[in-house]
């Protein structure tokens, strides 16, 4: 028997800043408890009509090396590193205020995130956390990527990632998994950093983009491995695209009970899962009530 638990939210503000890797603009982030039912709402407090934006799928947006959600004025980029912490704290309602459109690059993990919500608290709320089971194998490909949602065998939440490349580069082929529970992803996950190679670092100073950030910032490879920089687990870089992969699922808005397994995905697939699964919770109690009629 698999048994719901309560919603929760953080017991006081926190708050944290730091600078976009997109806009080079210094960015403030400040979190506050929200009522049971409210999910994770994002607001442009830079804005004067302070629009908002539900965390949830129906309001994501495709883009290159990141997740962005939009709805209406209220458009936010790079969001899957602050969901990750969220969901995988069992934070569930909050009101995050941003003062830009991108949220901070901080390290390039969620170990920022992770910190200051820790020191917040988690209040336990009245009313009952909805989850989604999955019972059934749901397979989604894109040329030689593939993603799998399937049951898993003692009702956890676990999540994979399998990272393998056509050429052998700097980068070797790892992988990594995990149960998702807040004491793990605080140990094993929550400090995986960003990862590119160095070509793709040159591409992005080359067309303007985050010229402002070092190779000290992030994980740069060459052909030696980290350039200016150290590897915190040897398989970091599975373990940051398995991160990411929580903080995208993490858009469907429930609770996710299952096996969870990317082979060599990025955020448009996961944002593609997210999509399936969504649809899947529609069909049942899962949905929540404020979300079921987009179904």
């Amino acid at each position: 028997m698999i048994h719901a638990r309560h919603q929760h939210t953080i017991a006081s503000e926190c708050e944290l800043s730091g600078i976009g890797y997109w806009s080079a603009k210094r960015v403030s982030v400040v979190m506050h408890p929200a009522p049971v039912n409210t999910g994770i709402v994002l607001v442009r407090s830079d804005l004067p009509s302070r629009p908002t934006c539900l965390a949830h799928v129906s309001n994501r947006t495709d883009a290159r090396l990141r997740t962005n959600l939009n709805d209406g004025a209220a458009s936010f980029e790079m969001i899957e590193h602050l969901l990750a912490a969220l969901y995988a704290l069992e934070i569930d309602n909050c009101l995050v205020e941003i003062d830009s459109w991108e949220l901070p690059g901080l390290d390039g993990s969620s170990q920022p995130y992770v910190d200051v919500l820790s020191r917040a608290g988690l209040i336990i709320q009245a009313q009952l956390k909805q989850r989604l089971v999955i019972d059934q194998v749901i397979t989604l490909r894109e040329g030689d990527t593939w993603i799998t949602a399937s049951p898993s065998a003692n009702g956890e939440s676990h999540f994979a990632y399998q990272l393998a490349f056509d050429k052998a580069g700097p980068i070797c082929n790892q992988s990594h998994g995990m149960n998702c529970s807040p004491g793990q992803f605080t140990r094993e996950l929550c400090d995986a950093r960003t990862f590119v190679t160095e070509q793709q670092a040159q591409q992005l100073h080359a067309s303007g983009v985050a010229n402002h950030v070092g190779y000290h910032e992030l994980l740069v490879f060459g052909d030696e491995g980290p350039i200016d920089n150290e590897l915190r687990y040897r398989n970091e870089c599975a373990r940051h695209k398995t991160l990411d992969l929580i903080g995208d699922l993490a858009l469907v808005g429930v609770e996710l009970i299952g096996k969870f397994v990317s082979h060599r995905g990025g955020h448009h697939l996961n944002g593609k899962m997210a999509k399936a699964l969504w649809d899947l919770a529609a069909q049942t109690r899962s949905a929540p009530a404020l979300l079921r009629k987009r179904a």
